[in-house]
């Protein structure tokens, strides 16, 4: 199954398809509620999606909420291992849907998908929203408890492959962020020294669509060189968005690379060397 579904695509208006809104911000929940896609549900990026970090310094500012926690949340959205799920946000999935698409498949459900384009794609297919506070139906079972999130890493495993020939840590934060030059979230601007930066933005079409497999594949080929699939980290501000250029390249079938969650937020707190132009 492609990670990415086409908003015509049939499948997404399925009886037995769960549709997820997981667009992002303070008023988050507010967007949904002035217009969503029918029958979707509304999961919340800092309550469903990340557990609340007693420190940043340790986990960042979207650290993963614990396994067992979110399959109690799986369970109240009716979503069991066998369903399929479709996710959206507004932000072309650089929010929440990718993200959610990434903790699927990091627990291992399979039938999960992202809308390419999310709301605005749907939009200009001329869909009708629904203004509805949707209230989904509990699962019957309880969704199994995962063993943990696979396809992670720690901040030293990042701090050892920055520094390495044989792997790569990537940065999909803005350039000027990743310079140095702003930082609009975080305490202190800069990189990772060692990290190389390939902006997020880069993944979508003038649309605001995803590009080709076989474009993203060359762009991903390229960054990479010579440093196996498997050898890549990638990283943003908190570990959300890096997750859209982890979709890409599941989509471009490469599924190897790892996800940094704690990401500048953790790393920028821990009184680590820092890069940047200003540094």
């Amino acid at each position: 199954m492609s990670p990415i579904i086409e908003i015509t695509d049939a499948a997404i208006n399925a009886a037995d398809t769960i549709i997820i809104d997981a667009r992002g911000g303070a008023d988050a929940h507010q967007r949904y509620l002035a217009g969503h896609l029918p029958n979707a549900i509304f999961a919340s990026l800092d309550d469903d999606l990340a557990a609340h970090p007693d420190d940043p310094a340790f986990g960042g500012r979207h650290p993963l909420p614990a396994p067992e926690v979110f399959a109690q949340t799986l369970t109240r959205w009716g979503v069991t291992p066998d369903s399929h799920v479709v996710i959206y946000d507004d932000k072309n999935a650089a929010m929440g849907a990718a993200r959610l698409w990434w903790m699927f498949r990091a627990i291992g459900h399979q039938k999960v998908q992202v809308i390419n384009g999310g709301l605005k794609a749907a939009i200009d297919a001329g869909a009708t929203l629904s203004t509805d506070d949707v209230q989904p139906t509990p699962a019957d079972v309880p969704y199994p408890n995962p063993s943990g999130y696979s396809g992670t890493v720690d901040i030293d495993t990042v701090a050892a492959a920055a520094q390495s020939d044989e792997q790569m840590v990537i940065d999909v934060r803005e350039n000027a962020r990743y310079l140095g030059h702003t930082e609009p979230l975080d305490l202190i601007a800069g990189h990772i020294p060692g990290a190389d930066n390939l902006f997020y933005g880069n993944n979508l079409n003038a649309y605001g669509k995803y590009k080709s497999p076989n474009e993203l594949a060359a762009i991903y080929k390229e960054t990479f060189g010579d440093v196996p699939a498997d050898k890549v980290i990638v990283h943003c501000g908190s570990g959300v968005t890096a997750c859209h250029t982890l979709l890409g390249m599941a989509y471009a079938g490469i599924n190897e690379p790892k996800l940094y969650v704690g990401s500048w937020s953790e790393w920028s707190r821990r009184g680590l060397p820092i890069a940047g132009e200003n540094k």
